[in-house]
């Protein structure tokens, strides 16, 4: 039996369209809502149009690593369930991480070993109920969060604001940090060589994306580069990428 064939298929496709057509009609939804709800507060068409453009170029870098992520599950899952997985989802490490727990557990090595029937079931099935709690947390917890926030904010805005950057700076430190320190921590182990090398790379593509992104936002801000501010972002991710690859 050829498990990619099935992979594959039309009803594979046929199946996976389905989330991601409702995920394309919620995003319109949302802009839609979100255009009136700019109008109700006087917000202009023109600033609007700017906001979009900039979420549009800043969007850009980050599809580029989930279009990597997605070429690495259509050879172990299949294009149909890559696809959706990461149309839905959008986290590359989640993903991979997923799927090969769920080969694991019928003894098949994720991108090593021959898919079998059974190890791709199971990452399928890995791959989605491992997500489904965060629907239902939001599910249950969406509409309690003004609530939440008037708690902890005590009509002060500023207060929400400032603990939504700690925790977007709280998480990104903790990703780096992990990349920074698992080459020393696998060397002192004495794991293999060609595991500590690419964890070498993906130090070197942290540190250098700080870098760039540093050396970026310095010359937009000193020479008033309204673009290079709006492709920072795209332009750190492409550079390191290259320069991770090319080292």
């Amino acid at each position: 039996m050829d498990i990619m064939a099935i992979a594959n298929s039309p009803a594979m496709w046929i199946a996976c369209a389905i989330p991601v057509c409702f995920v394309v009609l919620q995003a319109v939804l949302f802009l839609r809502e979100a255009r009136k709800a700019g109008k109700e507060m006087g917000i202009s068409e023109v600033q609007m149009k700017s906001a979009m453009k900039s979420s549009a170029v800043t969007s850009i870098g980050p599809s580029i690593v989930v279009l990597s992520g997605m070429l690495s599950l259509l050879v172990t899952v299949g294009a149909p369930m890559g696809w959706m997985r990461l149309s839905m989802i959008g986290s590359v490490m989640f993903e991979s991480i997923a799927a090969g727990l769920g080969t694991s557990a019928v003894g098949v090595t994720l991108g090593t070993d021959p898919m079998t029937a059974e190890a791709l079931g199971m990452a399928i099935w890995t791959m989605i109920l491992c997500s489904i709690g965060w629907v239902i947390f939001a599910t249950f917890s969406a509409n309690k969060m003004d609530k939440i926030e008037a708690k902890v904010a005590k009509g002060n805005t500023a207060t929400m604001t400032m603990i939504a950057s700690c925790a977007i700076i709280g998480v990104f430190s903790a990703m780096c940090a992990s990349h920074l320190i698992k080459p020393v921590y696998q060397m002192a182990l004495a794991t293999d060589p060609a595991v500590v090398a690419g964890s070498w790379k993906n130090c070197l593509a942290c540190v250098l994306g700080a870098i760039i992104m540093y050396v970026l936002n310095t010359v937009a801000a000193k020479k008033e580069i309204g673009w290079l501010r709006e492709w920072a972002l795209t332009i750190t991710i492409i550079v390191a990428m290259v320069i991770t690859a090319v080292i």
